[in-house]
């Protein structure tokens, strides 16, 4: 995010002396993405950033994933994932649990109410999407709060903890790159442009530092290396609180995007899901359905037409409302549709007729579509209706 922010007490020229009033020199990181040829930010550290003390196996969840094989659409019901748990053992990352996954990003899903452990992700950024629940994601740049359908946009390597009010729902979404709007959006030095669907105005980052004491202080990192997915985690032991930064600056940090806010682009006929898009990743793209006027051609139809998008697997998550398209197939509130490259999808029959005259679309759905095959993570096992694939031809539904 190119959007430069200044927060707390930062000297008036980087890379030069800065001390405390009593006159010890702050430590100064440059957290810069891309070789430092990409976004950055200063931070200045009352302790040394580097300083550990331990660093021992922490041994992550289930992160293995089985092909899609035989090639099929699939139903996932992620809230029978945590109907017989108690949310306040649960953390928004320890607790998650993997639900789709390749080489590029995992898709995750996961309720609780419990604080988590600090954490840091060092394998790419995170796109963590509030289905429910609200609270605090403190990180080393200071405190975001978030509510439900907040997108939390965390960079890669960010040290920070959830701290939930209540139970959340969260739909995580953890790229192995880095995570930005769309650049057609974009002017060439990183201003939204005028026709994107929302602005710089719509984006919440933090407004002051977050001082926190403490020494020995554990940190979860997951990192590259040779686990399941290419995913392993490290505890790391820091000397003193890693949340010691009396000031930063740059265009590099944590923020929220709240899809309240998203101006959906409409037409005459049905416009294709590029037009949904919200943010990008290396070979994948986030994209989302909200409430909106519909085509008003006097013969449109407002549901989808069949299509193969031969390129990528497309994944949808129902977060609300009442998903046109997918009437008649089993899919509600909670459901994710995974139609993967090699098989035409559209919408289930009795939909295409049922939409004609309709003015406008009460739903909201969160979609994510790949360039390289997904697998099933354990969660997605977990959560299948196996008979989806078979709705289109009017097979009766397993429970």
């Amino acid at each position: 995010m190119a959007h430069y922010r200044s927060v707390g007490s930062i000297p008036p020229k980087r890379h030069t002396q800065f001390r405390t009033d009593a006159g010890a020199l702050h430590r100064e990181e440059l957290m810069g993405e891309e070789g430092f040829s990409s976004d950055s930010s200063l931070l200045y550290h009352l302790g040394v950033p580097s300083a550990i003390v331990a660093s021992e196996i922490w041994d992550l969840p289930d992160h293995s994933t089985t092909a899609n094989h035989p090639l099929k659409p699939r139903h996932l019901r992620l809230p029978k994932l945590f109907a017989d748990t108690d949310p306040t053992t649960l953390d928004l990352v320890t607790g998650r649990r993997l639900v789709l996954g390749n080489g590029d990003v995992r898709i995750a899903y996961a309720v609780g109410s419990a604080p988590s452990p600090l954490y840091r992700n060092a394998i790419g950024d995170e796109c963590v999407f509030v289905e429910s629940g609200s609270g605090v994601v403190e990180t080393m740049f200071g405190a975001l709060s978030f509510r439900t359908g907040d997108y939390v946009i965390i960079p890669r390597s960010t040290t920070h903890r959830w701290l939930p009010d209540g139970t959340v729902k969260a739909y995580a979404i953890e790229s192995n790159s880095h995570i930005a709007p769309p650049r057609r959006y974009l002017s060439r030095y990183g201003q939204l442009l005028e026709h994107a669907p929302y602005c710089e105005r719509d984006l919440h980052g933090p407004e002051e530092p977050l001082l926190e004491e403490g020494t020995d202080v554990e940190v979860m990192v997951k990192h590259r290396g040779s686990g399941p997915g290419g995913v392993v985690g490290t505890r790391m032991t820091y000397d003193t609180h890693p949340f010691d930064v009396v000031g930063w600056d740059g265009c590099l940090y944590p923020y929220t995007f709240n899809v309240s806010d998203y101006e959906p682009i409409t037409g005459r006929v049905h416009q294709p899901p590029p037009v949904h898009q919200v943010f990008e990743g290396q070979n994948f793209v986030v994209c989302n359905f909200v409430p909106r006027k519909v085509d008003y051609h006097p013969l449109a139809i407002p549901v989808p037409y069949f299509h193969s998008n031969v390129d990528s697997d497309e994944v949808m998550f129902y977060v609300d409302g009442d998903y046109e398209a997918r009437k008649g197939s089993g899919i509600g509130i909670g459901s994710i549709s995974l139609h993967p490259g090699g098989y035409a999808h559209g919408p289930q029959p009795s939909a295409i007729e049922a939409s004609l005259g309709v003015e406008a679309f009460d739903e909201l759905a969160v979609m994510v579509d790949t360039f390289r095959p997904l697998e099933l993570g354990e969660g997605g096992l977990a959560a299948e209706d196996e008979g989806y694939a078979w709705s289109w031809a009017g097979r009766k539904l397993d429970s």
